[in-house]
């Protein structure tokens, strides 16, 4: 009769350990941003929702109206776990001031809103970040607010969601201007979603972050600013610039980067790129490199025999993005 027991407990407690192993088979893996959750600003530095300085490195999608094959689902699920991004960029083109551009917001906004949404609910499903990108180099206010009270309105309760109000604006803008287009735009989120991060642009292609410092925008929380680079333009004067806003007290998220020069085109500058990259590093900056595209140049990271919906391979990967895929597998 013990010797019958003892089967028996023993069976029962073999059932028990694989039903519990099945269980856990079963249970949904924690994404990067169950694990960080919403995100705020402390002083210069993001953090996630524990207050652990957290670091988002990534791609930006290329001008949608151009590239907007790749605005997939699938493409970012395949950025996120081929590639180890964990925040992707989308690049919504408005509209600029030398002419209208076919399936810019200004002329085809539900074209538009559609590629970002689709990208940012694909972000959404596999638990990475988002930027919402209002590509512009001018002022465009009403678009801006009409557009941001649309977004807001659907992501105000996702933490995924990073609004960036505007896109490098023209080198002769003055700061007051961009400043109180910011401050109108960082109002109209406001009032619908009061906490995800907001990334504030500045003149001279996001690089006059000296005229911020001077005069930041204040009382507000969860704001950042971008800054832009191109390492084989933009040597270390503009990191020493960075340095000294970030002493100031002004956070900093670099929204686009890349290691050519600031036309897009050029040779890679390999000693250039790994100079910003250490400094990021070094200095807990979030970085999403330019661009998620297939043009004739060097800034773009895919040839034309890429398929749409990720699944690259080496030979349709160029060289651009061969060296940001390695870079996103380091950091993250």
């Amino acid at each position: 009769m013990k010797k019958i027991q003892r089967i028996m407990f023993l069976t029962c407690i073999c059932f028990i350990s694989v039903a519990s192993g099945m269980c856990k088979s079963e249970e949904k893996l924690s994404t990067f941003v169950d694990e960080n959750g919403k995100l705020r600003v402390e002083g210069t530095q993001l953090v996630n929702e524990k207050g652990k300085p957290l670091v988002l490195n990534g791609v930006s999608f290329g001008w949608h109206l151009w590239h907007s094959r790749f605005y997939k689902e699938a493409t970012v699920e395949w950025l996120a776990t081929d590639w180890q991004a964990t925040v992707v960029r989308a690049a919504m083109g408005v509209s600029e001031a030398d002419g209208k551009l076919e399936n810019g917001y200004l002329e085809n906004p539900d074209f538009a809103t559609n590629c970002v949404t689709t990208i940012v609910d694909a972000a959404i499903k596999t638990g990475i970040y988002a930027i919402i990108d209002f590509h512009s180099h001018t002022i465009q206010t009403e678009a801006a607010k009409k557009f941001f009270t649309q977004m807001a309105i659907r992501y105000k309760d996702a933490p995924n969601v990073i609004y960036e109000i505007f896109n490098e604006p023209w080198g002769n803008m003055p700061w007051p201007d961009v400043k109180a287009y910011s401050e109108e735009i960082i109002k109209t989120i406001r009032a619908i979603d009061p906490d995800n991060i907001i990334l504030v642009g500045s003149p001279s292609w996001d690089q006059d972050l000296h005229l911020v410092a001077a005069d930041p925008i204040v009382e507000q929380s969860n704001i950042m600013y971008t800054m832009h680079f191109y390492a084989a333009t933009h040597e270390k004067w503009l990191r020493d610039r960075c340095d000294d806003a970030i002493a100031k007290g002004i956070p900093i998220f670099v929204s686009e980067c890349a290691g050519m020069e600031a036309s897009g085109d050029g040779p890679i500058n390999y000693e250039a790129w790994n100079d910003y990259l250490t400094w990021m590093t070094a200095n807990k900056i979030s970085w999403a490199a330019w661009s998620l595209s297939d043009k004739n140049e060097t800034c773009s990271m895919l040839t034309p025999e890429a398929a749409s919906e990720g699944g690259w391979n080496d030979y349709v990967i160029k060289e651009w993005g061969k060296v940001v895929k390695a870079a996103l597998r380091v950091e993250n």
